[in-house]
């Protein structure tokens, strides 16, 4: 009885933790691809715990109108939703440095003229892989068969285009990019082959699939890199396959 009327311990008050210091830094607001171009709807403030923002970071604090001053600077290397955005990621698209900054460790970046005829009619944009074509007469084979001989073959697979005329990226919801000159991005050797091969005839771009992009494709200067089984000779309209030699 003397135990069950004994007072209840006195409840131990906890003192509540002190508030985290925070700061607030530009983010991704969504997803933003290398060579993209920053738009004031992709990057918003975030609060920060203070003690963990870098010194690289872009504070409110010390940049107030950064949304506005970094809006159309183009991305070094891609950045997640609510990764802090860094200056040293970007680069000023009105500078001359920019597609050197979005080109890929050992890649070169090279220009061909294309037309909506050779261009895909215009479907091809920023960031689209393509297989370049060249379409040529064949001497020899006219000298053996008196006849005047078309060949066609694909000499780069699967390469990137970095720009459309001087458009690194789609805007506005831009479906069609009808331009002058694609930018693609090739290895050393797979360059020096496309600028003898504007020489030798005429080259269009073939446009391929989502899917297909994704594939795996050698990079390096030793890998091969093109598909390269057969050469599609058309005379007089007919079709034949032949093996180039």
């Amino acid at each position: 009885m003397l135990a069950g009327r004994s007072e209840k311990p006195p409840e131990v008050k906890t003192a509540a933790p002190p508030p985290i210091a925070t700061v607030d830094i530009l983010v991704a607001k969504s997803d933003i691809a290398m060579g993209q171009a920053l738009s004031p709807s992709e990057v918003q403030w975030q609060s920060w715990p203070a003690g963990s923002a870098g010194a690289n970071f872009i504070r409110k604090t010390d940049q107030p109108n950064a949304i506005e001053t970094l809006s159309g600077n183009i991305a070094r290397v891609p950045f997640v939703a609510g990764e802090p955005i860094r200056e040293a990621k970007l680069v000023n698209a009105k500078g001359s440095g920019f597609m050197a900054a979005i080109l890929p460790t050992g890649m070169r970046a090279i220009a061909t003229q294309i037309s909506a005829e050779t261009g895909a009619g215009g479907f091809i944009l920023p960031n689209d892989h393509v297989d370049v074509i060249l379409s040529r007469r064949d001497r020899e084979a006219e000298k053996a068969s008196g006849t005047e001989v078309h060949v066609s073959e694909t000499i780069l697979s699967n390469v990137r285009v970095l720009a459309i005329d001087q458009n690194i990226e789609e805007k506005n919801g831009q479906k069609v990019v009808v331009g002058k000159t694609a930018t693609l991005e090739l290895t050393q050797h797979q360059a020096e082959s496309l600028a003898l091969a504007q020489s030798l005839g005429t080259l269009s771009l073939a446009l391929r699939s989502i899917t297909d992009a994704k594939q795996d494709t050698p990079k390096t200067e030793d890998a091969p890199n093109n598909a390269r089984g057969g050469v599609n000779v058309v005379r007089f309209g007919v079709g034949t396959m032949v093996t180039p030699k």
